[in-house]
C-alpha cells in the first residue's frame, strides 16, 4: 500500500505592502553585491507566498533603491547606538521590519509600533526578544504618545521607514511636531518623498507613487520644528554602489534634484 502523500504546505497570505520590502532585502541577501544583509527576511519569505502585485514593475530598481534607503537608516541607528549603546528605538510604522536583527547591539531597547494586525503579522514570522518589544500604534493614531510610558533621561530615537510615505504633508507635520511636544530631547530618522518623485525620471530611479513630496525636506522640517538643533538630509544616490547606472550616479552631482526624485533620508535633532 502506497504510503498517502502530505499537502503541501501553502506560505502565508502577506498583505504586498508588508511583504515586498521583505522580499527586496530577503533577494538583496542572496545577491554578491548586497547592500543589506538579512537572513531573518529570507528566512521568513520561505513562509511566505509571493502576491503577483510585488512582481510588478522595473523590481530591480525598485530593490535598488529599498536597499539603498534601508543602508542609510542602518548607518543612522547604528551610530545612534555606537554614542548611547543603552538608548531606545522606537520604530513607528515597522511592518515586517527587520532592523532590531541585523544591528542589535545587546543593550539597547528597541519598541515596534504599528497597528494591530501588523504586529500580528511580526509575532508570527520573528522570535520575540527581552529588549524588543511590541505597542499599538501609527504615524496617523498618535494616541500612543499619551500612554507612552518612557524615562525622558533615556536616549531615543525615533525610526520611520516607510510609513509617512503613505500620508500627505499636513499629517507628516502633526507627526513631526507631536515627536517634538513629546521628547524633549531625541532624534528622528525619517524617510520623507522628493518632489519629482512620481516623474517619469523618478520611476526610472526606483521611486512609486507616494501621499506627498518635498522640494526641500530638510528646509520643511526646519519650518515644522524651529527649535531643531540640527538637521540634514542623505540622498540615496550618494551611497556608493556600482549598481547605480552612469546616468543616475550623474544625477548625485545635482543638488537641485538629488533630493527631489526619490525618497530621502532626514535626520533630525532636537
Amino acid at each position: 500500500m502506497s504510503t498517502p502523500q502530505r499537502p503541501p504546505k501553502t506560505g502565508y497570505q502577506v498583505p504586498n505592502h508588508l511583504l515586498q520590502p521583505l522580499w527586496f532585502r530577503s533577494r538583496e541577501s542572496l545577491a554578491d553585491d548586497g547592500l543589506v544583509y538579512d537572513p531573518i527576511a529570507a528566512s521568513a519569505c520561505q513562509r511566505c507566498k509571493l502576491a503577483p502585485e510585488c512582481l510588478a514593475g522595473n523590481i530591480d530598481q525598485q530593490q535598488l533603491l529599498h536597499a539603498t534607503l534601508t543602508q542609510l537608516c542602518d548607518e543612522q541607528v547604528t551610530q545612534f547606538l555606537k554614542q548611547h549603546p543603552d538608548g531606545c528605538i522606537i520604530n513607528v510604522g515597522a511592518g515586517l521590519d527587520t532592523r532590531f536583527y541585523r544591528i542589535d547591539n545587546g543593550l539597547c531597547r528597541w519598541i515596534e509600533l504599528d497597528v494591530t494586525e501588523n504586529l500580528l503579522w511580526r509575532q508570527k514570522l520573528f522570535h520575540r526578544s527581552e529588549r524588543y518589544h511590541y505597542c499599538s500604534g501609527s504615524v496617523i493614531d498618535l494616541y500612543w504618545l499619551e500612554v507612552f510610558e518612557l524615562n525622558q533621561s533615556l536616549p531615543v530615537m525615533i525610526v520611520c521607514e516607510h510609513a509617512l510615505l503613505d500620508v500627505c504633508d499636513g499629517q507628516v507635520a502633526k507627526f513631526v511636531q507631536a515627536l517634538g511636544r513629546y521628547f524633549d530631547d531625541a532624534r528622528a530618522c525619517l524617510v520623507l518623498a522628493g518632489d519629482l518623485s512620481h516623474t517619469q525620471l523618478g520611476q526610472h530611479l526606483g521611486s512609486a507613487g507616494y501621499a506627498h513630496g518635498y522640494e526641500d525636506a530638510a528646509r520643511k522640517m526646519l519650518r515644522y520644528m524651529p527649535w531643531l538643533r540640527r538637521v540634514r538630509q542623505f540622498s540615496p544616490l550618494d551611497q556608493h554602489c556600482t549598481r547605480w547606472k552612469w546616468w543616475q550616479r550623474w544625477l548625485a552631482k545635482l543638488s537641485s534634484v538629488k533630493y527631489r526624485l526619490t525618497p530621502v533620508v532626514v535626520l533630525l535633532r532636537w
